[in-house]
């Protein structure tokens, strides 16, 4: 592999406090220096005047599919999708088929990542077998198998009884429990948010109150039993509030966002727009500001995906039938970035909460970072590139986004994984050096 030099990029780093122009050069898969005149002259030439080098995204939050539902995802088409919105790491979820909540799961994920991914896939175990909420998976095990955290995600942990104790051995084992907060109580049947348009629609609304009664539920857990909780997909005012004061208390708790809760609302799902159906449901105005806020703040620690691709069959059906989620990958900078370009949120924020804060959660020091001898994971990107969102293009199997035909400013132009160009947009040059 030859050494290659991105030249001339403005680098932001925010594990290093870094926002200047500079260059730097990747050997071995690796961040070999950093400055402004290399130390060798025999490498390839990757120009980036203009545009923003910054390390790596990471995705916390993702859905695979693979094994069991390759008809919407597959570990290569979404890892390249993966690649194209500048994401070096992806961390899955564990409701395939059969589910991650044992080694031998564990291991298919990891060999199939090892020989057809193009970018590094950490898997999610399960908290409970099946995730049926009835019978806590060996934890230790799944821990020795080299998960990275564990997550009944699409499914609420209803019994408090399980979730003490499953949050008492993530505390012995060191490792998160995301937590899909959802009281189903409130919530069964219900299609969008509950409001004044569900109303309208006629179409059963899921209350704020239905991811708030768990977030509480759970944070009361969580300071019970010293236990690292991570709040998933966050998408209310209130939930921001409590995890707040959570944090004020000193309760080891973690939370993240998603792009489409902090750009998207409701009004997504006029025309029963089945794209825009998501769980938890996109909000309100108020509710976006609130998560942006919570940003802001360091009440949501960061941004993650919640990749979520679906066939054409799961979305061209009636409102009620159709599935949740949406695919984000490829959309999930272009979307960010209207906050940036709106002046909500700093630029090195954004960045911060899609690098070196998830790689905290990993708590792996030699990702997120673009640092000397660190792995050559890094993304390129051009603030201001304008693009039009057509989902025929994606790399991803799931073509679902509420997106389609948006247009978008600010685009992944280059993804280099472990030293590899994963991605370039074809307006990207390579020189030989």
């Amino acid at each position: 592999m030859r050494p290659l030099f991105i030249q001339d990029g403005r680098i932001i780093d925010p594990s290093q406090g870094i926002d200047e122009v500079g260059s730097l050069l990747i050997s071995e898969g690796k961040i070999s220096w950093r400055g402004e005149t290399p130390p060798q002259d025999d490498y390839d030439v990757l120009r980036a005047e203009g545009l923003i080098v910054c390390p790596g995204f990471i995705d916390f939050h993702c859905h695979l599919r693979q094994p069991g539902f390759e008809e919407k995802e597959t570990i290569a088409s979404g890892t390249q999708a993966a690649a194209r919105g500048g994401f070096t790491t992806v961390c899955c979820m564990p409701n395939t088929n059969p589910p991650l909540e044992n080694q031998s799961a564990i291991d298919y994920v990891k060999a199939a990542a090892a020989k057809e991914g193009v970018v590094r896939v950490l898997p999610i175990g399960c908290i409970s077998k099946g995730r049926k909420g009835e019978e806590l998976v060996e934890m230790a095990e799944l821990a020795q198998a080299g998960v990275i955290a564990y997550s009944d995600d699409g499914n609420p942990v209803s019994s408090p009884r399980l979730m003490r104790q499953a949050l008492d051995y993530s505390r012995a084992l060191g490792l998160p429990v995301i937590d899909h907060c959802e009281e189903t109580a409130l919530s069964k049947g219900g299609q969008m948010n509950e409001g004044a348009l569900s109303a309208k629609l006629e179409l059963p609304g899921i209350p704020a109150a239905a991811e708030e009664v768990m977030v509480a539920r759970d944070l009361v857990l969580a300071q019970l039993t010293g236990g690292h909780l991570h709040i998933a997909h966050v998408s209310t005012e209130g939930s921001v509030d409590l995890i707040r004061r959570a944090k004020e208390k000193g309760i080891k708790i973690t939370a993240e966002v998603t792009p489409h809760h902090l750009t998207l609302t409701e009004e997504e799902v006029n025309d029963y727009n089945t794209n825009a159906k998501v769980s938890p449901p996109l909000r309100t105005k108020q509710d976006n500001q609130a998560l942006i806020q919570g940003l802001m703040e360091n009440v949501i620690d960061i941004i993650a995906t919640d990749h979520a691709p679906h066939a054409e069959a799961d979305k061209q059906c009636e409102f009620a039938l159709a599935a949740s989620g949406i695919s984000n990958f490829e959309t999930a900078l272009g979307n960010l970035m209207r906050l940036v370009h709106d002046e909500q949120l700093p630029l090195t924020t954004l960045i911060a909460k899609l690098t070196c804060e998830p790689a905290k959660l990993i708590k792996d020091n030699n990702l997120g970072t673009l640092n000397t001898g660190a792995p050559a994971d890094i993304t390129i990107f051009d603030l201001y590139k304008e693009w039009v969102v057509d989902p025929k293009t994606f790399a991803s199997k799931g073509k679902n986004t509420p997106l389609a035909g948006s247009v978008l400013k600010g685009k992944v132009m280059a993804t280099i994984y472990g030293g590899n160009l994963v991605y370039k947009d074809d307006a990207i040059k390579l020189e030989e050096g």
